[in-house]
């Protein structure tokens, strides 16, 4: 092999984290200065954010240490910063002081995204980010979708039926799949991986790792499994939740993390 060529990327490490909008529970305080530098040291391949702001006019003007920039950008530096097909911003929510939805950081070139909205009702809006990202020799661009779904059982349920109608009408059967984000799915029964993720023949990397998904909430004290990653087409090497100091004070939920080997 040349010595200037690279070996073929088969591996990938995975982040998901809701931001809560890069503020401290109960909302005391800016912490997404924190919260960059903890995403930067997972040195994740993809990354999956909820609940991140575009525009805030109350907290740029109440905090003076608000970014500039809209927070998907400001996260991505310089990680993910090399040019913009390297991140995307879904955005769902729009009030009077400004805007947040869900975002992707990813290491590899975003060749296409759109955002679909999922909104169960005009209270909560919702939607789904799902990214078409390209990877020197892979033969199939890899599909990542961004979610953050409704606080109530028949929300999500809606949701999540018009997730699986979307992964089978535009992700081929065969092509790699990696779906992340905030379920709500606070139910022993984990609805989402019955009604989701199996008939899509994908499955959740903590369940593959240890039978369960993880508790990522409330990240002082995670007791409730809300958080999720659903793959297809990729053996799960290992899946974390993040339980250093940085991570109890950086969102109200922990991050996961997990290493996947395309198969």
């Amino acid at each position: 092999m040349n010595s200037l060529q690279q070996a073929p990327i088969t591996q990938l490490r995975i982040a998901t984290c809701n931001i809560h909008k890069g503020l401290s529970i109960f909302n005391r305080r800016v912490v997404i200065h924190t919260l960059r530098d903890e995403l930067r040291a997972l040195d994740a391949d993809l990354v999956f954010l909820q609940e991140v702001s575009g525009r805030n006019d109350m907290h740029a003007h109440r905090h003076g240490n608000w970014p500039s920039e809209p927070q998907h950008e400001f996260l991505a530096d310089p990680l993910w910063q090399d040019h913009a097909y390297f991140h995307a911003y879904g955005r769902n929510a729009i009030d009077d002081n400004g805007e947040h939805g869900n975002a992707i950081l990813s290491r590899f070139p975003i060749v296409r995204w759109e955002n679909q909205d999922v909104s169960s009702h005009r209270f909560e809006s919702r939607g789904l980010l799902h990214a078409e990202i390209e990877i020197s020799g892979w033969s199939q661009a890899l599909h990542c979708v961004c979610v953050h779904l409704a606080l109530t059982a028949r929300g999500r349920s809606r949701q999540m039926e018009r997730l699986r109608q979307r992964i089978e009408r535009m992700v081929p059967a065969d092509a790699p799949l990696i779906v992340a984000g905030d379920f709500n799915d606070w139910y022993w029964r984990h609805r989402a991986t019955h009604e989701f993720a199996h008939p899509l023949n994908m499955h959740e990397v903590f369940e593959a790792d240890g039978g369960r998904p993880a508790r990522s909430f409330p990240a002082l004290l995670p007791f409730l499994r809300l958080d999720r990653i659903y793959v297809r087409g990729f053996g799960v090497r290992s899946a974390s939740v993040q339980r250093g100091r940085g991570w109890r004070h950086s969102s109200d939920h922990r991050a996961l993390t997990c290493d996947l080997s395309l198969l």
